[in-house]
């Protein structure tokens, strides 16, 4: 708590990324000012579906998601909402890390026409796509 008796928030905040804000990625620029933290893999409780162009995570299921650990400013945190449209296309919820509580950005729409990513890597599963194209 700070001398005002108010608890002090955080100037920092953790966010877990999966798909295109991953390094080497699309979006990965927005990241750019944040500071990496860790590759992180969490818990087998998650389903991620291949949107396209993207991935998407559903809450439910076996499957632990690769991915990476940033700190980002309260700055960068509402424009990775605005990226992931959220709260209409993704949601957020609480993810326990080693490193504390971080934010993932979760898929609100399960369908079964979308194909899962059973590995819960996007760049692997994407990386095996594209190869396969090429042959």
């Amino acid at each position: 708590m700070g001398c005002t008796g108010k608890k002090k928030s955080s100037m920092f905040e953790l966010v877990f990324v999966y798909g295109t804000l991953r390094r080497g990625q699309r979006n990965h620029y927005m990241l750019y000012s944040s500071a990496f933290v860790a590759a992180h893999v969490t818990e087998p409780r998650f389903t991620m579906l291949d949107l396209g162009s993207y991935p998407g995570v559903v809450p439910g299921g076996d499957c632990a998601i690769s991915g990476e650990l940033y700190r980002i400013t309260a700055a960068t945190l509402a424009e990775l909402d605005e990226l992931e449209d959220y709260p209409l296309r993704y949601g957020r919820a609480a993810l326990t890390t080693e490193f504390g509580r971080a934010w993932i950005y979760l898929y609100r729409y399960r369908s079964a026409q979308k194909r899962v990513i059973a590995s819960g890597d996007w760049l692997t599963a994407m990386t095996a796509t594209m190869n396969s194209v090429r042959r």
